[in-house]
């Protein structure tokens, strides 16, 4: 395909939904069901749910966010990008690199630093109450002031979690402004 020339209707079409849709499933994950799932569930079963969905939540957004760069890449001269082009070029580069680094390191080890928590959880009888259910001093917290492989456990996945949820909301926020980036020059796409 020659660069630079000016991208069919098709490819238009196919670069916002891919976008859009990316965007609207990350919303989605990110501040809804997380959180309806987490109030809503037993732990040990929303951590069940959680490592069921999030390998394929981080390659779908992966998979999104190469095919809008590829569209991107291609379509546009390099020697003559605009700095909304480059600019939404980066962030898409961005978002597809902080959902590899999810997909690939931090996903698979943030639940493996779960399942050994669980692990423990269970040897305490912890694990099957709603979040917010009990009354009175919390068990895990308890558990851990006790027991240091716990306490060291629960380091690592809060570590492991936390960068996993800064890459989740850079991608968020990547494909927002892309999309932001996208309404505010509709007369050039």
């Amino acid at each position: 395909m020659e660069e630079g020339r000016d991208p069919g209707g098709l490819t238009k079409v196919v670069h916002l939904l891919v976008l859009s849709g990316a965007w609207g499933m990350q919303m989605w994950v990110t501040f809804v069901s997380g959180f309806l799932l987490f109030r809503g569930l037993p732990r040990h079963t929303f951590g069940l749910v959680q490592s069921k969905l999030f390998p394929f939540y981080f390659h779908i957004t992966m998979g999104c966010a190469f095919i809008n760069l590829y569209i991107m890449a291609t379509q546009h001269a390099w020697g003559q990008l605009t700095f909304w082009e480059a600019s939404q070029l980066c962030l898409l580069l961005l978002c597809l690199t902080l959902a590899a680094i999810n997909a690939r390191w931090l996903g698979p080890r943030t639940t493996a630093a779960m399942w050994a928590l669980h692990t423990l959880e269970k040897d305490q009888g912890l694990g099957g109450e709603v979040p917010g259910s009990r009354q009175g001093p919390d068990p895990y917290r308890q558990l851990q002031g006790r027991d240091p492989k716990y306490s060291a456990l629960r380091q690592v996945f809060f570590r492991y979690h936390g960068f996993s949820s800064i890459c989740n909301l850079g991608c968020l926020l990547s494909n927002g402004l892309c999309l932001a980036s996208l309404a505010l020059n509709l007369g050039r796409l």
